[in-house]
This record gives structure tokens, sequence and C-alpha cells, in this order.
């Protein structure tokens, strides 16, 4: 591993969200690990795999009192840096950067996590539109904010799609790039890519693959337990633990946040034009290998 080259970061993203700096004072321990993906594409779903992992099937684990979005500008570093730093357990995080924001370490191990753009677009119009006065003050008005603030969407979710595409992840941060950028680093010894898609069809074997590349080895006593609490339906039923603030962001609280993790709701919405002007602009982006990939085709 010493003759390998790793990513260097060469800049800082900012928005009403995102502050990368915090990265820069992140103190990387050896087992460290790292869910990566683009908004609303499985993140959350990733962070109770894991955290199922670690804990070995235990009910109710606080996933996201104990697995931050560090590039998160809320809390302030000096608070979500020291609660993680007294952390004794085998720590893992979130972000949503793109490889080149973010500071990247050979002692971490880092799972990226692919799904449709299409997908991602209409979970990300639930997740706006239905997002609490919370949820606006929080990131608009707290000091450091960079950039314009985000406002409450006001069109249809087809409309929305459309302007999330053309736009380049607006009002978010930038699509193809985050994926582009980890699809170049999938060779490396320390990055797994896993896909919404697959997570869907065979979560036993993406749970095994998983557990395998983070080399935690599964009990078969704890398997069933692992098992049902990375199920969907579970999680949606157990969700405060598992959201933000127990759902304090959202209208409905949790499972609003949560809500189908299903794909393919755009197909009655987006005519053939559509999605063939997304296959075409996908693999113009990404290339065909990446493109195929991050359509869940193989």
């Amino acid at each position: 591993m010493d003759n390998l080259t790793w990513p260097e970061k060469t800049r800082e993203l900012h928005n009403h969200h995102i502050d990368s700096s915090v990265w820069n004072d992140f103190a990387f321990r050896n087992d460290d690990i790292v869910i990566a993906t683009y908004a609303k594409s499985g993140a959350t779903w990733l962070q109770q795999i894991v955290g199922q992992l670690i804990f070995k099937g235990r009910p109710k684990v606080p996933v996201a009192q104990i697995s931050p979005w560090v590039d998160l500008r809320v809390p302030p570093k000096e608070v979500k840096l020291a609660e993680l730093e007294k952390q004794k357990h085998r720590r893992f995080v979130k972000t949503h950067l793109p490889v080149d924001a973010l500071v990247f370490s050979p002692k971490a191990k880092y799972i990226y996590v692919g799904r449709d753009g299409r997908d991602i677009a209409w979970s990300l119009h639930n997740h706006h539109a239905n997002a609490s006065q919370l949820w606006y003050d929080l990131l608009n008005d707290t000091p450091g904010r960079e950039g314009p603030p985000i406002e409450r969407p006001s069109h249809s979710v087809r409309q929305y799609y459309y302007d999330w595409i053309e736009s380049n992840g607006y009002p978010f941060w930038p699509f193809w790039e985050n994926v582009r950028s980890w699809w170049q680093v999938r060779d490396l010894p320390n990055v797994l890519l896993v896909h919404f898609t697959d997570m869907k069809a065979d979560l036993p074997g993406e749970i095994r693959r998983i557990a395998a590349f983070l080399e935690i080895p599964v009990k078969k006593e704890n398997w069933d337990a692992i098992l049902e609490h990375c199920g969907f339906d579970y999680m949606r039923e157990h969700a405060a633990p598992i959201v933000a603030m127990g759902g304090a962001f959202w209208e409905g609280g949790a499972k609003t946040f949560l809500h189908k993790g299903e794909n393919g709701r755009w197909r009655d919405v987006l005519s053939a034009e559509d999605n063939m002007a997304y296959r075409q602009r996908a693999e113009e982006e990404l290339g065909p290998d990446c493109a195929t990939w991050l359509l869940g085709e193989r």
C-alpha cells in the first residue's frame, strides 16, 4: 500500500449545508469507516447496516447520534469533532463530498453508495418539500453559510427533477462530479462501491459483502437480528434513533425522512425523451462504464 497514490484534497466546498473544512481537523484512527454518497442515495441505510455489524445486531443503536455527517455545517465542528474523539467503539461517519474536497486517509475504509439520479431527485423532492421550518432556519441562519439560502420548492416533482438535472444538483450541490470522483478511486484497496439497487435486490448478500470489506466477522447467532434491523420496514418503524434529531427537521417526523425507499417512481412521470436524455447525459458526464453502473445495470 505504500506505493499507492492516494487522493489529495484540492479544494473546499461550502454552501447552506456543507463546510468541507471540518475534515481538515478530523483525527483519523486506523479502523475508521467513512460512508460516502450524494444526498438521498442510501447513506442512512448504510449507516444502519454498519452500526448493526459493529454492535452485533443490537436493537436501537443510536445511529444518528454516534455517526454524524461530518461536513454538515451544524453543529459547529468543535462540538462534532470533540464528540467523535470521545467514542471508544469503531467509528463510522458520513460525508456527501466528492473525493477532491475530502481529506482522504489510508487509515480509513470508505464505502460509496450509488443511486440512479432520477431516483435521487424524487427522494430529494420529498426530503426538501417536507422539511420543517426548523430545518430552514438552522441551515440559513446559522453563521458561516456561504452562498444563497435554501428555499422551499414551489413546483412539481417533475419540474424539480428538470431543475436538479439541468443545473447539476441545484439547489444542493453538484451531482455528476460526486459520482465521477468516487468511481475514479474505486480500485483503491480501502474503497468499496455499492449500489442502492443491489441493496434492494439482495440485502443479505450486500450486508455480507460489506462485512467482509470491513473485516467484521458475523456470528451466526447475530445474523437474523442484523438482517431484521437493516430491513427498510423495520427502519421506518424504529426511525427515531436512526434519523437526525429524531426527525424534528421534517413534517411528519423521522418516517418522512426515510419515506418509501423505492426506485422507479419517475417511470410514470418522465417521458421516453426525458429518460433518453438522462441516459445520454450520464454517459457524457461519467463515461459508459460508470453510467451503466449508476443506472443499476450490469
